[in-house]
């Protein structure tokens, strides 16, 4: 296989999109060193951070979702996308991929689009149990298709399907040799007992709201506080640092050690934390976020839910919010019983499952 081969990846928008798409790049590159990589994105959203900081080049498209109301960025849409297939067909001309990678989000739609039209062997890989308006386009047009549920037949050709799960960071594999770093890193007390709340890249306004009303409760419970806010809510919530057992931080870089610092996870039920949560085993309370295109972080969580492998509260159900944790927290048999379903569903292998299919692509 020669060695001097061009990538082109695109996914973006959310973390949920961005960090698989690197977690692939990165098994690529351990396979060809001399690889070029490219990434696609859309220019106003945090690809545009991320992936250099991950040390790949990247270019961004002026692309955006259709508002499900009308508003001016609507009208702007059929001139965004026409525009973005454009540059990516210049992309595509200049950088003469050899296969190119699709996540999900905006950008990928015009890329992928396009790297079809110049029969570029190409592939999608779909995290959610409900594919998004994007995948669902170009599902007739690749050659493969990754996801990580079940039952897809009914969205996508059924002969084109792979499961493989969801890329996650192979840190995570090793979280249980890490519990007593943890400790240290977050100056916790190994006595107590210490909840992680994660509300996504952005973070989550209800979730936010929900724990700045549960801090007494946690205190009467000797509850430690790991609480990633996210970048739209530091400013608001970053004050209760000033309370003892507290921590409020924008972004966690290293997760591995905070799940393993985790006695209870609570968070949102975006595909890709919903793989990483297998992956880690711990009791997690599910809050799925109700703003989303197809209602797709419900059924993301109901698919482990199902499996009494975690426990799943709506945001129209938080006024139980106490009883329910509480409950769980007194229960050590249904915590280990939660642990050892949900490991039960990971599939630690997906990057390199979803990169042996590339390899195929390439070798054809």
């Amino acid at each position: 296989m020669k060695q001097s081969i061009n990538i082109l990846i695109s996914g973006g928008g959310t973390g949920g999109h961005i960090y698989p798409a690197i977690a692939i790049a990165n098994e690529l590159k351990l396979r060809y060193p001399a690889a070029k990589f490219l990434f696609v994105g859309a220019k106003d959203k945090m690809e545009m951070e991320k992936v250099p900081q991950a040390g790949y080049d990247i270019k961004g498209l002026w692309i955006s979702g259709i508002q499900r109301k009308i508003t001016l960025k609507n009208l702007l849409f059929p001139f965004k996308l026409i525009s973005s297939l454009l540059k990516s067909r210049r992309i595509i001309k200049q950088f003469k991929p050899h296969v190119a990678i699709g996540t999900g989000g905006f950008a990928s739609g015009p890329a992928l689009l396009m790297a079809c039209r110049y029969k570029v062997p190409s592939i999608i890989q779909e995290q959610n149990s409900y594919p998004g308006i994007t995948n669902k386009l170009l599902a007739k047009k690749v050659a493969k298709i990754c996801v990580a549920y079940d039952h897809l037949e009914r969205f996508f050709p059924a002969d084109k399907i792979l499961k493989t799960g969801n890329p996650v960071r192979q840190d995570l594999l090793q979280i249980h040799t890490k519990r007593a770093e943890s400790f240290d890193f977050f100056n916790l007390k190994s006595s107590q007992k210490t909840v992680l709340i994660l509300g996504g890249s952005l973070g989550a306004r209800r979730v936010n709201q929900l724990i700045e009303d549960q801090l007494n409760f946690f205190k009467e419970q000797e509850i430690q506080v790991i609480w990633q806010c996210g970048r739209l809510y530091l400013e608001e919530y970053q004050k209760y640092n000033d309370v003892p057992g507290v921590q409020v931080h924008q972004f966690i870089n290293q997760m591995d050690v905070a799940y393993a610092a985790a006695d209870i996870i609570i968070s949102r039920a975006g595909a890709s934390s919903v793989s990483e949560l297998c992956i880690v085993g711990k009791p997690v309370i599910f809050i799925p976020s109700p703003n989303v295109a197809e209602d797709h972080q419900t059924k993301n969580a109901k698919s482990v839910v199902d499996h009494h492998a975690a426990i799943l509260l709506k945001e129209s159900e938080l006024d139980t919010f106490s009883v329910v944790f509480e409950t769980l927290l007194k229960d050590k048999g249904k915590q280990e019983s939660l642990s050892e379903n949900i490991k039960a569903l990971a599939l630690p292998t997906a990057t390199t499952d979803i990169v042996n299919e590339i390899e195929k692509l390439l070798k054809k």
